[in-house]
This record gives structure tokens, C-alpha cells and sequence, in this order.
């Protein structure tokens, strides 16, 4: 193996296991409160915990734009520059949570006029939501730390963050819930302090790792003018660019729910295949964010070409993997989701969109990662808003004649044109090193 696949592989493999273990985080709470003897608790989890998986979601741009940046100055060597960026990401994060505290309720009663929730589940979700809302600044300070370390070629500290919030929420919410009786809010009570020991996780072993940076603190400049434009103008194109998946995402729920339960639970089910598919997709991502950024800053071409050609080897040999597992094994896998044998019976007529996405969205990946790593964010917001538009045009093309099948093309054209896209906007990026940093730097 050689030297560019072992530094793939060494940032790839702790972000496969931190992504896989973030999802533990809502499974343990659901378990949890499912063994409490009503479903109006499970209800209150899943819609609370779906509130903060969208209102987290929209706030991902400081994860993403933080390890573009770090990226960048740590292949410059620039510790000024590395410090300022981790300082001015943690800045921004606070100011987003105290906005987020200073309008929750607002946020919430917004919420819950889109939800069609119970009076019991609504009740025991607004106790969920207004104990778990003080988890917001660890929250997005966790995205400030984990983008850069990232930047700075470390995946391992985010695997160690994501298994100690697991192991405290864990042991917290059994505590609060089967010692002290306190129900939904136990839950939320275990959640919020596994945010917070993540967050001290963090700067424990930024502390450990980085001391040698504290001196530069002193001399940051963190607000300069020039430095915060360019932070702002990167974090914003990757804010309208999440903003265009999460209307994807929920128009794709929320239409699917339309066909009737079985379709609505089929569509769930499937989702779950492109979901892990995505996690380990991701973990080679964030490798094209941390390398590309690093060689764009250090001004290295011939190395950022060379891991570009190696990821995309990587993505082709997975795509094709997990197509041949798919194919193989999926309704075993599905029956490992479900024992509804109605809703297996029913995937089957489907299946065969599911075999589709690894190969339409392998590339949409980690083109993204490498944009990330480019900051070339223009170019990731311009492929996902046509590809957006392309999912809507498909859709509303078709829908009367297909039906859910409809729904599922518009999702694979979806993946393929911001693949598609991206590759030809990016194209003298990726085949030449054509990035402005390079330009500056020779």
C-alpha cells in the first residue's frame, strides 16, 4: 500500500467509526424510554429528537468550513493561522447557541405547527426540547473542534469524542431513568450532559495535543476583517447548500408518507442502506478534506492530484462493493430492520433504486470532501442547487404515472447530477490543481 492510501485510510477509518457511532446517541434514548411502558414516550424522543437533528443539520457548515480552513494553514505551517481559525470557529458557534437559547420558544411553537403530534407526545417533546436546547453551545462547539482536528489530519480525537458522549449518555439516562423515575426528562437530562463531557472531551485533548499553540492565542488577531470574510463566504455557501439537502431529504419523507404506511415504512427502511452506505462514503470525505487541504495549502500539486485519483479508485471499488452486497444480501439486511414480512415483500418491488445509489453517489461525496478542502464551496452550492432542482423537475414529471417509483428516480438523478455537476465545475480543480492558494503560493 503506499504512502497516499495510508493516509487515506488513516483519517478514513476513526471517521467511519464516528459516524457510525453518532446514530447510537438517538437509538440508546429510544431504547430507553421503549421500555417504559407507553409509546407517547417514544413519540416525545423521536419528534424531539428530530427537531435537533434538522436545527443541527442546518447549523453543519461550522464542521465543514472549519476543517476546509485548517486544512489549508496546517499544510502552510501557518500556527497563527490554525490557531485564529479554531479561536474564530468557536466564537461563531457560541454566538449561533446563545441565538438558539435566546429562541427556542419561538423555534419550538414554529416546530410543532409542521407536527401532527399528539397532545401527550407534544407535551413530554416540549419537556425533551427545552432541557436538550441547553445543549447547544456544546453542541456547536463540538462542530467547531471536530472540523479542526479533521483540518488538521486528526480523526482519531472525533472517534474518541463520539464513544465517550455514548458511554456517558448511556450510563446517565439509565441512571436518571431507572434510579430517579424522571421519565422523558431523564432522557434529555443524559443527553445534555453526554453534550457537555464530549465537549470537555475536546478541549481535554486539544490541550493534550496542541499546547505548543497557546502562545499563538496571544497574538491572534481573531476578528480581522479580510480573515472573517472569507470564513463567513465559505460557511455560507455550505449553509444554502444544506439548506437544499434538508428540503430534499424532508419533501422525500414526507411525500413517501403520502402513498399510505407500508410505502412510508418501505421508503424508511431503504433509506437505511443509503445511510450506511453514506457513513463509510463520508469517512473518505473527510480523507479529501483533510489531504486536499492540506497539499492546496502546502501549494503540492502533484500530491493533491495523487490523492485525488486514489479516492476515486477507493469510491469506484465501493460503489461496486456495496452494489454487489446489496444485491446479494438486502433482504437479509432488511430483515434485520423489520420481521413485518408485508413491508420485505413490499421493499422488493423497489430494491433495484437502492442498487442504483452507490455508483450514482459515490463521486458527489468526495468531491464534495475535496471542495471542502478547497474551500471551493461556490462550486458544491451551484451542483446542489440544479441537482435539487433536477430531483423536483423528475418528480413532478413522473409522479402520476410511477407513483413511489417517481420519487425514488428523482432521488437517483438527485445523487448522479451533483456528481455530475460538481466534476464539471470542478474539473481543472481536480485534474490540475488549479486552486488560487497554488497561484499565491508559487
Amino acid at each position: 500500500m503506499n504512502a497516499t492510501n495510508r493516509q487515506i485510510l488513516h483519517i478514513t477509518v476513526p471517521s467511519i467509526v464516528s459516524n457510525i457511532t453518532v446514530p447510537l446517541l438517538g437509538l440508546v434514548d429510544v431504547s430507553i424510554v421503549g421500555h417504559l411502558g407507553a409509546a407517547s414516550y417514544i413519540g416525545a424522543i423521536a419528534v424531539g429528537g428530530m427537531l435537533f437533528n434538522m436545527i443541527y443539520w442546518i447549523f453543519g457548515f461550522l464542521r465543514m468550513g472549519t476543517g476546509g480552513l485548517t486544512a489549508q494553514a496546517y499544510g502552510q505551517q501557518n500556527n497563527v493561522e490554525i490557531t485564529r481559525i479554531l479561536l474564530r470557529s468557536l466564537a461563531v458557534s457560541l454566538l449561533l447557541a446563545a441565538i438558539l437559547l435566546t429562541l427556542q420558544y419561538p423555534i419550538r411553537l414554529l416546530a410543532f405547527l409542521a407536527i401532527d403530534a399528539s397532545p401527550e407526545v407534544q407535551e413530554m417533546a416540549t419537556l425533551y426540547f427545552h432541557i436538550c436546547i441547553w445543549g447547544a453551545p456544546a453542541t456547536l462547539g463540538l462542530y467547531s473542534f471536530i472540523g479542526w482536528f479533521i483540518g488538521m489530519q486528526n480523526s482519531r480525537f472525533p472517534m474518541y469524542i463520539a464513544i465517550t458522549q455514548n458511554i456517558v449518555n448511556i450510563a446517565a439516562s439509565l441512571f436518571f431513568v431507572f434510579v430517579l423515575h424522571m421519565q422523558v426528562a431523564g432522557v434529555a437530562l443524559g443527553t445534555l450532559i453526554a453534550q457537555y463531557a464530549g465537549l470537555g472531551m475536546a478541549c481535554l485533548l486539544c490541550l493534550h495535543r496542541y499546547r505548543r499553540l497557546l502562545p499563538y492565542a496571544r497574538r491572534c488577531q481573531v476578528f480581522e476583517k479580510q480573515a472573517m470574510k472569507r470564513f463567513f463566504n465559505v460557511n455560507r455557501d455550505i449553509f444554502f447548500r444544506t439548506l437544499c439537502i434538508v428540503a430534499v431529504t424532508v419533501f422525500f419523507t414526507s411525500t413517501g408518507a403520502a402513498y399510505g404506511d407500508v410505502v412510508l415504512a418501505v421508503n424508511t427502511l431503504l433509506m437505511q442502506l443509503f445511510t450506511l452506505f453514506s457513513y463509510i462514503m463520508d469517512g473518505f470525505a473527510y480523507a479529501g478534506e483533510a489531504l486536499a487541504g492540506k497539499h492546496i495549502g502546502a501549494g503540492n500539486r502533484t500530491e493533491f492530484r495523487q490523492t485525488v485519483r486514489q479516492l476515486f479508485g477507493w469510491g469506484i471499488v465501493l460503489a461496486a462493493g456495496f452494489t454487489l452486497l446489496y444485491g446479494i444480501g438486502g433482504e437479509n439486511f432488511l430483515g434485520l430492520l423489520t420481521n413485518d414480512r408485508e413491508v420485505i415483500r413490499a421493499s422488493g418491488e423497489y430494491f433495484l433504486w437502492v442498487l442504483a445509489i452507490p455508483m450514482a453517489g459515490f463521486s458527489a461525496f468526495l468531491i464534495d470532501g475535496i471542495c471542502i478542502g478547497a474551500t471551493a464551496t461556490r462550486i458544491m452550492l451551484h451542483a446542489i442547487f440544479i441537482a435539487s432542482v433536477c430531483f423536483f423537475l423528475a418528480y413532478y414529471s413522473l409522479h402520476s404515472a410511477l407513483g413511489n417509483h417517481a420519487l425514488w428516480l428523482a432521488f437517483i438523478v438527485y445523487l448522479a447530477t451533483r456528481g455530475i455537476i460538481q466534476a464539471i465545475l470542478s474539473r481543472k480543480l481536480l485534474e490540475q490543481g488549479n486552486f488560487p492558494t497554488f497561484a499565491n503560493k508559487h
